[in-house]
């Protein structure tokens, strides 16, 4: 039974409420700064008592920047080395800056110059769109458009048919949707709605891993109180996946929602290890990801060696992809499962350090892109793009954004420049959000 405590607007300040019960004890409060106002909103007051948290509002938007920079950073990465190795020979950290190898379909990763190793995109070109931001992207700008705070299964179905094209009208007949994604579209185009989309019986991919990579972005849209994202969440999770993939892309959920909450003080490591254990709570006792978290969790914390993340890597192929523990069956490198479990090896190896993380993601196997960029932009909105910039060193990345390399019908925000969107465009547009979500779903 989850209890809400309720604050309002106040002065240049507006509140993210609390839920107790899901170890959240404490309104959050958000800096208005100076000028961000949504004209479309009616902002309300509220009278402080004491016992609020502070959460600038100016510092959460570039703490979005991070997530979004980041998420590029690590998509770009792991995409180098998506479906290179799914099974052994896997890569290893001696791999790490050498050339890249062919993935199961018999081509190179998209690297500047056919190594592995980080992607940049510097300053005066643009961070292409891939599936694993423009999804998220196109969520955003919905709930901008409707001035909703939750989408119906309606303007979600409007939304994927106006922004994604089918393969028949795509350029080059590619229209960047695979397995689930691409299942759920075609029934949305014969009319089918969510959650109805995501049903064994119409969508037989509803266990691949879709929603893991789609629907995070809906934890920043509400900080600290990961019961509102998660009904935010819900249909856009349910548009693609159905049981022990939509309990795993509930896990990441909830991990955004607290990242605002973490103690501060705390390390990066503390940090992360704090928000995985607070989200394992969502996944059911007897499914196969709780399983699956329990036993990569003790079996890092059992390994004495901690720069040893390939022993658990190679531990999950043997125990999950060969031996089915935990009423896990492996069907192909795209499942939620196995990619639930080699996301769990980099965000436990990696401990928070965000090029750490990426480096392992990247090298782990499967669907390299996909934990790669859920945990990049975690890690990044934990940091902020500032933070984001000092872990790399690198100080010229772009900020600009190319939506319509992989989507359509957006709005051009950057008319003069290359892309159709900035990150800090894209950043104040979720701040909105917020307040509309605040004004909506905790007052």
């Amino acid at each position: 039974m989850i209890k809400k405590e309720i604050f309002g607007f106040i002065g240049t300040f507006f509140l993210v409420a609390i839920a107790i019960g899901s170890g959240i004890e404490d309104g959050t409060l958000v800096n208005d700064g100076t000028t961000m106002f949504d004209p479309g909103l009616t902002y309300t007051d509220h009278t402080p008592d004491g016992s609020e948290i502070i959460i600038s509002r100016s510092r959460y938007m570039e703490q979005v920047q991070g997530f979004w920079l980041a998420q590029c950073i690590a998509n770009w990465t792991g995409l180098v080395t998506e479906m290179d190795r799914v099974g052994p020979p896997f890569y290893t950290d001696d791999d790490w800056g050498k050339a890249d190898k062919r993935n199961i379909w018999g081509y190179y990763g998209p690297s500047p110059n056919g190594m592995i190793e980080y992607v940049f995109v510097r300053e005066g070109d643009t961070w292409y769109s891939d599936d694993d931001t423009d999804i998220e992207y196109m969520y955003q700008h919905l709930l901008d458009l409707h001035d909703k705070s939750v989408l119906s299964p309606e303007q979600i179905r409007n939304g994927w048919l106006r922004h994604i094209h089918s393969n028949e009208s795509a350029p080059n007949g590619e229209n960047y949707l695979w397995e689930s994604n691409e299942v759920a579209y075609y029934l949305m185009l014969d009319g089918v709605l969510p959650p109805a989309t995501s049903e064994p019986a119409d969508n037989p991919k509803y266990k691949m891993i879709d929603a893991q990579l789609t629907t995070e972005i809906f934890g920043l849209f509400s900080p600290a109180r990961p019961d509102i994202a998660l009904n935010m969440a819900h249909f856009p999770i349910r548009t693609t996946a159905k049981d022990d993939a939509e309990w795993a892309a509930k896990f990441y959920v909830v991990m955004y929602s607290l990242a605002s909450y973490v103690e501060s003080g705390l390390s990066m490591r503390e940090k992360v290890f704090w928000l995985a254990e607070r989200a394992r709570d969502i996944l059911p006792a007897g499914s196969f990801v709780a399983g699956m978290y329990d036993h990569i969790r003790a079996n890092y914390d059992h390994n004495p060696d901690k720069t040893d993340w390939e022993s658990t890597r190679d531990d999950i192929y043997s125990v999950y992809q060969k031996g089915s523990a935990d009423g896990y069956v492996y069907d192909q490198p795209f499942d939620a499962g196995i990619n639930f479990a080699s996301s769990l090896v980099s965000l436990f190896y990696g401990e928070g350090d965000l090029p750490r993380t990426i480096r392992i993601g990247a090298l782990a196997g499967w669907d390299s892109d996909n934990p790669t960029a859920t945990w990049g932009g975690l890690l990044g909105f934990l940091l902020g793009r500032d933070g984001v910039e000092k872990v790399f060193n690198e100080y010229d990345l772009s900020d600009t954004y190319w939506i319509h390399r992989t989507r359509r019908n957006f709005p051009d925000r950057t008319p003069d420049i290359d892309g159709e969107d900035t990150f800090r465009s894209m950043s104040e547009r979720c701040i909105y959000i917020i307040d509309r979500v605040v004004m909506e779903e905790m007052g």
